[in-house]
């Protein structure tokens, strides 16, 4: 019913469950939903204590007969006694039955609408005449990095994560990176044109339902048949850019992380996720026939309290650790 770890997307969380339903007649598993809760900021410097629902699944012989209503209920009576205020999910726009369950069974809102890219490293995909010799990437350390996410780079964000740290100084995470122009001879790291990007994951598991609509598209053309098993990606994460020419600095940001994924071994796509009100969504290289991208739709539920999220949102952090 999932591949590979189960836990994998919520044990980054030290606050994380995960419930299982089961036929009374002859125990077989039927049903399986994942959850965790975390402290999210707003645009408004509210703290939220919000609750994330992390893989929802039913066996394709149980569905449409309450299973997944009954793991959703559970999962939130769960967050509740925990002390959520909201929950929050995503599923892809073209899935019809899950946008039902959950918004006309389950009550949920839509929140905000995005967009997952993805793209494979073996595919050079920006023009020949592309250089990147007056662009130089430089990697910053956890501290320097830490500290322009707190003061600069969360704040136009309407939604993000309260703990940057555990993301930055978690195992997976390759590390942040800033591009910006030789010529800037006033450049510092206190007011850069970041792109930061990382969390390599070596096998293909929970990402596989998101992704693979893209990836089946790239198999069918030839580019890699190999895209058929499970192999790693990396996920590019915490954009950030000002200037006149963010176009030229998110090309050089892409060739730098394939070059990087082409040398990790098992290493086949990078992926990224933007939301529409993103400022950066526009500026992804988009001038390839291999790369693709799948509309992804965010759902909220408030479960107690008087909750500070009463609209749609567009410039949301996605957090690495949930993809």
């Amino acid at each position: 019913m999932m591949m590979g770890d189960p836990l994998s997307r919520i044990r980054f969380y030290p606050l994380h469950v995960m419930l299982v339903a089961e036929l009374i007649e002859n125990g077989e598993l039927v049903g399986v939903i994942r959850g965790c809760i975390k402290n999210v900021g707003t645009h408004s410097g509210s703290i939220l204590k919000m609750g994330c629902i992390l893989g929802l699944r039913v066996s394709p012989n149980f569905r449409r007969k309450g299973v997944g209503q009954k793991l959703m209920s559970s999962v939130e009576e769960w967050m509740v006694k925990n002390g959520a205020e909201y929950t929050l999910l995503a599923t892809e726009k073209k899935n019809e039955a899950s946008r039902n369950l959950f918004t006309i069974k389950c009550n949920y809102s839509h929140l905000s609408s995005l967009l997952i890219f993805v793209h494979p490293t073996t595919n050079t995909f920006l023009p020949k005449h592309f250089s990147i010799r007056h662009i130089k990437i430089e990697k910053l350390i956890i501290e320097e990095a830490s500290s322009l996410y707190g003061k600069i780079y969360l704040k136009p964000k309407d939604l993000f994560p309260k703990d940057m740290d555990a993301i930055l100084k978690e195992k997976l995470n390759l590390g942040t990176w800033v591009c910006y122009y030789k010529d800037e001879a006033n450049y510092d790291h206190h007011n850069p044109n970041p792109n930061p990007l990382g969390f390599l994951h070596t096998t293909l598991n929970h990402a596989r339902d998101k992704i693979f609509p893209c990836l089946r598209m790239l198999v069918s053309n030839g580019s890699n048949s190999s895209l058929s098993r499970p192999f790693g990606f990396l996920f590019m994460y915490g954009f950030h850019g000002e200037g006149d020419n963010l176009g030229e600095l998110m090309e050089c940001i892409w060739r730098f992380t394939s070059r990087l994924g082409e040398s990790m071994k098992g290493c086949k796509v990078i992926i990224t996720e933007l939301g529409l009100g993103d400022p950066l969504v526009s500026h992804v290289p988009k001038n390839s026939a291999s790369m693709s991208y799948i509309e992804d739709l965010w759902y909220i539920k408030r479960l107690s309290g008087h909750g500070d999220l009463k609209d749609e949102v567009g410039n949301v952090f996605v957090d690495p650790r949930d993809f």
